[in-house]
């Protein structure tokens, strides 16, 4: 995304976020996006988040090559790691591919069949009507599930070393509930929030203003994940560096 790109981007946002003609129209997208993004993504999350608590686990036990460190550390690795950077991070490129994709094909689309010419000469704000729900059930429903992966993911290290003997029960729940701090919750949401946004702005950026046919629809939603997966890298660099 160049500069020309950015500026476009930002005015955008800026046409999106214009007031709403008519509040309860929106309220109803807004409502159907959430069900798509949250409840149609919850699965999706709740299998890789499970399965990569356990394989860390198992990762984390076999670097401890000494007998002298605690075995409970493997709670407490686990447990930061997946809070701080796994859940949210990886979770937020998988819905990147998933939800980005479908928004900048569904805006793409209505672009080059004319609807979004159609609702614009009836008056209608086209940016607001279609993304600003996007963009407010992003906002909402990935730190939630962020916090459903996070919950997973740890309870996905206890199950994972209790089959393999990695650590015991009782040593990886002395790990996680070790020097707890409860304001890695805090960056993560943070994290979650500006992940949100860009997972659902961008594609519909990309999709708003695609030109040609359905090979350009194909191509931009390309281009929407992969601009979405390094802006969400990036970002995640940002914000770890603010606040911890």
């Amino acid at each position: 995304m160049n500069f020309t790109n950015f500026g476009r981007y930002i005015l955008l946002l800026k046409s999106v976020f214009r007031k709403p003609e008519k509040l309860k129209i929106y309220l109803k997208e807004i409502a159907k996006q959430m069900d798509y993004v949250g409840v149609g993504s919850l699965g999706l999350i709740a299998i890789i988040s499970t399965f990569i608590g356990a394989v860390m686990t198992l990762q984390i036990a076999f670097q401890l090559v000494s007998d002298f460190i605690p075995k409970t550390i493997i709670g407490s690795v686990n447990r930061d790691s997946s809070i701080l950077e796994l859940s949210p991070t990886i979770s937020a490129i998988v819905l990147a591919g998933k939800i980005g994709s479908a928004i900048s094909s569904e805006i793409g689309s209505m672009r080059v069949t004319e609807q979004i010419d159609a609702l614009e000469i009836m008056g209608i704000n086209a940016p607001g009507y279609l993304i600003l729900p996007k963009i407010i059930s992003g906002i909402t429903m990935v730190p939630m599930l962020v916090i459903i992966s996070m919950f997973l993911s740890i309870s996905g290290g206890y199950i994972g070393g209790s089959i393999s003997g990695a650590v015991t029960p009782s040593e990886y729940i002395q790990g996680i509930t070790t020097d707890f701090n409860p304001y890695t919750i805090v960056v993560a949401l943070v994290k979650a929030f500006v992940f949100g946004f860009i997972i659902t702005s961008v594609p519909a950026y990309e999709g708003f203003y695609v030109r040609g046919g359905a090979l350009e629809v194909s191509q931009a939603s390309t281009r929407a994940v992969v601009i979405s997966c390094i802006s969400i890298l990036v970002c995640d660099y940002l914000v770890t560096q603010l606040l911890l």
